[in-house]
């Protein structure tokens, strides 16, 4: 029974539960609710929430808990012997999902029978063309070790997803039932309801929090994991990118960094300006007709999907830059370029800037602006000198903001910038960033336990401090300026 059935199915229980805790409760006071200690729906509550909490906690942690231990389970039947020369156990459990996946596709087509699969072997001609039907190649140092460890991961998972359905099922009925029993006209409903409603909002505010968490755990075990595999100094310290599947990799991050700073200067210098003009325009000197209108406009930017941009950039700001200025110049023949990709990464940034500058400008004091124009200054020079000091430190957090968000971009630099990793001052050569190295370092036939592909999570380790401090930094900023003038 699979993850979305059980949730239903719960789902069903818990509100069934409600509208039969909810007429019972009416039942047992003639339908006069005034005899109720509690509202009638309060009493269906305490059947939903005892049906359906438990019954998804429970749920949850058996998701978090079970691939651990069957891991565990079918790593300790991988003979030492098992693991060619060169491979690690993570690639042979690699290969042992991927087997039980194929047996369980066959088995769902009816191509092999579970009495098949008892005598099945890797020595049979025809178990290759088989999983080949269902996309699963078997390499030929598959050994029968590695294939019975991956029928007893099949095995295994079937009757822990069976368990799982049980007990999961088994709560939800047993929570109902428990819930059902306890209503009486005095029953206090409404306390335990609201008390158990408090649990809930507050298990909700850490869900962020322990988000976080999760995300900087994966990335920080499978980053140890990598500098296991591939040195950690040549990969901070060395100039060139070259991954190979086959051996011989420099995995060094630093064209990738030039990269993602690159395009992030190029989409600043085009957002920052343009952005900051816009909001000192909208704040200081539209009318309230002009403001209502172009402030939205402005902002629509902001909910394009970035792969339109990347699709703006790859047929009309490429060739356009390739074509009048690239060429002519003879600087570049290629319409991807970091030219390209930051012109449409600024584009999209605008709203970023001139929407947080333009709050932070209407926050300054109006009799900062009073007193200026008593001592004779002008409009511009009351904005030059006065307003725009005074809201500097917004301005700066909206404009690291602004950064963090571009150095995070990929569709824009796929499409617009290419996929080359070199160092270069040149802006109109293609170039990449890390986020786009990371797709392709995940994606595509490859095994997650080589250093080709867990690079990826090293990449996104030291995106994330880079991200995170910029953040940091912005937020400090901005809050120190807020405090000033509340």
């Amino acid at each position: 029974m699979s993850v979305g059935i059980i949730t239903l199915i719960v789902l069903a229980i818990a509100v069934g539960g409600f509208f039969i805790g909810r007429a019972r409760a009416m039942s047992l006071v003639g339908g006069d609710a005034r005899k109720l200690h509690s509202l009638p729906g309060y009493y269906g509550q305490l059947v939903l929430i005892f049906a359906a909490v438990p019954a998804f906690a429970a749920l949850i942690l058996w998701l978090l808990v079970q691939p651990m231990v069957i891991e565990a389970r079918i790593g300790a039947l991988i003979a030492p012997e098992s693991i060619a020369e060169g491979s690690t156990r993570d690639l042979v459990m690699s290969d042992v999902r991927r087997i039980a996946n194929g047996i369980d596709q066959l088995v769902a087509q009816q191509v092999l029978s579970e009495a098949d699969l008892r005598t099945l072997s890797t020595e049979q001609s025809d178990l290759r063309s088989r999983m080949a039907d269902v996309g699963v190649a078997l390499g030929s140092d598959v050994v029968q070790n590695v294939f019975e460890a991956a029928k007893e991961y099949r095995r295994i998972s079937i009757f822990a997803r069976m368990a799982m359905a049980a007990v999961v099922l088994l709560l939800a009925v047993t929570g109902a039932v428990f819930a059902f029993r306890r209503i009486l006209p005095d029953f206090r409903a409404r306390n335990v309801s609201e008390a158990s409603f408090k649990v809930l909002l507050i298990a909700a505010s850490f869900v962020a929090v322990l988000t976080t968490v999760g995300i900087v755990l994966s990335l920080a075990f499978e980053t140890v994991h990598f500098f296991r595999l591939y040195p950690a100094k040549d990969f901070f310290f060395s100039l060139t990118w070259n991954p190979q599947f086959r051996g011989g990799s420099d995995l060094g991050i630093a064209p990738l960094l030039w990269g993602t700073l690159y395009v992030s200067f190029v989409a600043l210098v085009v957002s920052v300006p343009v952005g900051l003009f816009a909001a000192i325009f909208l704040a200081e000197y539209a009318s309230k007709p002009v403001r209502s209108a172009a402030k939205p406009a402005i902002e629509v930017l902001a909910g394009i999907p970035t792969i339109v941009y990347g699709l703006f950039a790859l047929v009309t700001v490429g060739p356009v830059l390739r074509d009048y200025f690239a060429a002519p110049l003879g600087i570049g023949s290629s319409s991807s370029s970091v030219m390209t990709a930051g012109l449409v990464m600024g584009i999209m940034l605008i709203p970023f800037v001139s929407s947080l500058s333009d709050d932070v400008i209407n926050a300054v004091p109006q009799s900062l602006r009073d007193g200026s124009y008593a001592l004779g200054a002008t409009r511009s020079e009351t904005v030059r000198r006065v307003i725009l000091p005074a809201a500097l430190p917004g301005i700066v957090g909206a404009i690291l903001l602004a950064t963090s968000r571009a150095i995070g971009e990929t569709m824009i630099v796929v499409m617009g910038a290419g996929a080359a990793a070199r160092l270069s001052l040149d802006p109109f050569e293609a170039m990449t960033t890390i986020t786009v190295k990371i797709v392709s370092q995940l994606t595509g036939d490859t095994e997650f336990g080589s250093p080709e592909t867990l690079v990826a999570f090293a990449l996104g380790l030291t995106l994330f401090v880079i991200t995170l401090a910029l953040n940091v930094v912005a937020l400090v900023v901005v809050r120190r300026y807020r405090e000033q003038y509340e």
